[in-house]
């Protein structure tokens, strides 16, 4: 993070139309490097379920993102975790199967460093940026989202979005289908499990945001009323992109 206490994803969560993200997940620092050159809205570091290791991690958030804010979905809810991701540089970390209220709370103080919370002083890219400028710019800046992916989630969602210090929320929406007993078809109870998470969060004024697989369904999202969405991922674009060079190459000859 930018040894800075200028706004940044915190802000840009509360603009409208909402936030627009870019997500990798498969650990290669190049992919950001080419996907910055689109000037996302946000950058989102898969590290639950990506390939990203520890070095690869710091290796990426020493690009030059020229203001693009980056968020770290972690691997689980620990200190360790937590702390590492920000001391690498995000500027918001993204906390999975969160359940409850106290888990929620846990998250925040972990993320913040005294008197507001218990993150350890420490880490590389700090130390190097100049610590003291740093941790002023970590108690401006540092965004804690949880995500909801459960049906224990939603739930408690009124009493998790609810939480002091918590900054958004998001959606899990695949991790969801699959506990409420609808994967991989979305039904009309996910919907309305989605649509509870949303009002609980308007409710108390803390922006929402949900995963989506494409633009299209990114941009209906934002238009609904959430904060962030998911406009492409590294791995989506690969999927995608390699069959169709195929499918063109084979059209193509067949018509030599």
């Amino acid at each position: 993070m930018p040894a800075t206490t200028e706004p940044g994803l915190k802000a840009a969560l509360r603009r409208k139309p909402g936030v627009g993200a870019f997500w990798f997940a498969l650990g290669a620092p190049v992919l950001v490097e080419i996907a910055l050159t689109a000037k996302p809205d946000c950058v989102i570091i898969d590290l639950q379920h990506g390939l990203w290791t520890r070095v690869s991690v710091e290796a990426v958030l020493g690009l030059d993102f020229g203001g693009v804010p980056t968020i770290a979905r972690l691997a689980d809810d620990t200190h360790t975790a937590i702390g590492a991701a920000l001391d690498a540089g995000v500027e918001g970390v993204l906390i999975p199967l969160v359940e409850s209220a106290a888990q929620a709370a846990a998250c925040v103080a972990a993320a913040h460093y005294p008197p507001h919370g218990h993150r350890s002083g420490g880490g590389i890219r700090p130390v190097i940026q100049g610590f003291p400028g740093h941790v002023a710019g970590a108690r401006a800046r540092t965004a804690v989202g949880i995500m909801i992916e459960t049906a224990a989630g939603v739930e408690a969602v009124e009493a998790i979005a609810a939480t002091p210090g918590l900054d958004f929320v998001f959606i899990g929406t695949n991790d969801l289908a699959i506990s409420l007993g609808c994967f991989p078809q979305a039904d009309a109870g996910h919907e309305a499990a989605c649509q509870r998470i949303l009002r609980a969060c308007q409710a108390v004024g803390v922006p929402c945001g949900i995963f989506t697989g494409n633009a299209t369904d990114a941009a209906r999202r934002l238009g609904e009323g959430y904060a962030l969405s998911v406009a492409a991922s590294d791995l989506g674009l690969a999927m995608a992109g390699f069959p169709a060079a195929k499918a063109a190459l084979t059209s193509a000859t067949a018509a030599v």
